[in-house]
């Protein structure tokens, strides 16, 4: 009996064992499954989203599509109710090309004479720096190519003393070799200007009313001495005062005012050849 007994707690402990067993797997089984069917129901999700994507992308193309049909009647409107052209609009537009070909040979030339032009400018910059190479490095003088033109420029402290229109002996060397230069290129004109600082001219000045006049005065000094003494043709001679009103620094230190204190040479085209340039008819 007592064996009895034991054997049936036995088969009892087994059963249970087994049991729980199974449970567990089954479990593990409801958890796997649960976790697909949310996976799919995110796919599934993830599909009705892009479906709506997809039905609104197709509308949106179905309308351009209308459109560009539209469209495509119009022009083919517009294209049957154009006229056919005569015979006069061919000749008119005939007569265009022609006039555009003339004015394309015209602007050509006129680039052609620029080009030209800016050549001989290279070469007149390239003669006065060989000619004042004794000074081109002092920082008195300067030489440059600006658009159309060659200028010098001097500082005044090399031409005048500070406040006057009287040339230095040191000034006379500089224009001779810049007379070589200009009477070497007679077919430019030549343009003095003179540039002041802001210093006001002293009232008990009985010559010079302000920088106007210092300038103006300064600038035909220059000019005299380039006509009467190297030989320069005063009618390519222009003389002009500039006063304080064109510096080149501001005025507001004695480096700056040196600065501004100056004579300009500029070498320049004659003005009536540019304009017989401009009146001649393009061939």
């Amino acid at each position: 009996m007592r064996k009895l007994v034991l054997l049936l707690v036995s088969a009892v402990l087994v059963t249970s064992c087994i049991s729980k067993k199974d449970y567990a797997a089954l479990q593990a089984q409801h958890k796997k499954t649960k976790d697909e069917l949310v996976a799919v129901k995110n796919s599934l999700t993830k599909c009705l989203i892009e479906k709506e994507k997809c039905e609104s992308e197709t509308v949106s193309l179905k309308n351009n599509i209308e459109e560009l049909k539209k469209d495509k009647q119009k022009t083919l409107e517009y294209v049957d109710n154009l006229t056919v052209l005569t015979k006069g609009a061919n000749d008119n537009i005939k007569e265009t090309l022609a006039q555009l070909s003339k004015k394309d040979k015209y602007i050509n030339r006129i680039r052609s004479a620029a080009s030209k032009k800016d050549s001989l400018n290279l070469v007149v910059a390239f003669h006065l720096k060989k000619e004042l190479k004794d000074g081109i490095d002092d920082e008195d003088i300067e030489i440059n190519v600006e658009k159309t033109v060659v200028f010098i420029s001097i500082s005044d402290k090399l031409l005048f003393k500070s406040g006057s229109y009287n040339v230095t002996e040191k000034a006379y060397k500089v224009l001779e070799k810049v007379a070589t230069v200009v009477n070497g290129q007679p077919e430019m004109d030549v343009m003095i200007e003179g540039h002041t600082d802001d210093t006001p001219i002293k009232a008990d000045n009985k010559v010079l009313q302000d920088n106007w006049d210092l300038s103006a005065k300064r600038a035909t000094a220059i000019t005299r001495i380039l006509q009467y003494k190297y030989g320069v043709k005063p009618s390519r001679l222009i003389a002009a005062g500039r006063s304080s009103y064109v510096p080149l620094a501001p005025n507001d230190s004695p480096a700056n005012k040196s600065k501004n204190r100056r004579t300009k040479i500029i070498i320049l085209p004659k003005i009536g050849q540019f304009f017989d340039l401009l009146e001649q008819k393009a061939e």
